[in-house]
């Protein structure tokens, strides 16, 4: 029999609560939808849809570009996408203090595309991208 763990995150070494400590899935969704808000509002300056409907004239799936690199880059040099830095989050490193290195960036948004990973929590409330990256996503 396992005991169970005091709080969210001390299995992996992080603090209660305060900067470090494990977000909640609210803040998450909300930088998520944030960015990918911000990724349609790039790609519509770029790719005009033709119809005579609001959502025909988004730029559907061109989206996923600057979603992407609003991840890779921003991840990489500061340790946040934008939405991230709008809710207070950033990610880090759990297996050891350094930066996500760009291997683990990659992945990380891959599967992250994928959504099926983002939508299946561990008790720490860390999605399947995160685990199999050794990362999580902690207030700034």
């Amino acid at each position: 029999m396992t005991t169970p763990q005091a709080y969210r995150g001390a299995k992996i070494g992080l603090p209660q609560s305060g900067p470090g400590s494990l977000t909640t899935a609210g803040p998450r969704l909300g930088a998520f939808v944030v960015d990918a808000l911000a990724s349609t509002l790039v790609a519509s300056l770029f790719v005009h849809g033709h119809g005579s409907t609001f959502a025909d004239k988004l730029p559907g799936s061109w989206s996923l570009i600057p979603l992407a690199v609003d991840y890779l880059l921003g991840i990489l040099l500061a340790g946040r996408t934008v939405g991230m830095y709008l809710f207070g989050l950033r990610l880090i490193r759990v297996d050891r203090t350094a930066a996500v290195d760009p291997g683990r960036v990659v992945i990380r948004t891959v599967m992250l595309f994928l959504l099926v990973p983002a939508l299946v929590f561990d008790r720490d409330g860390r999605g399947l991208h995160d685990r199999v990256t050794d990362t999580a996503v902690v207030r700034a």
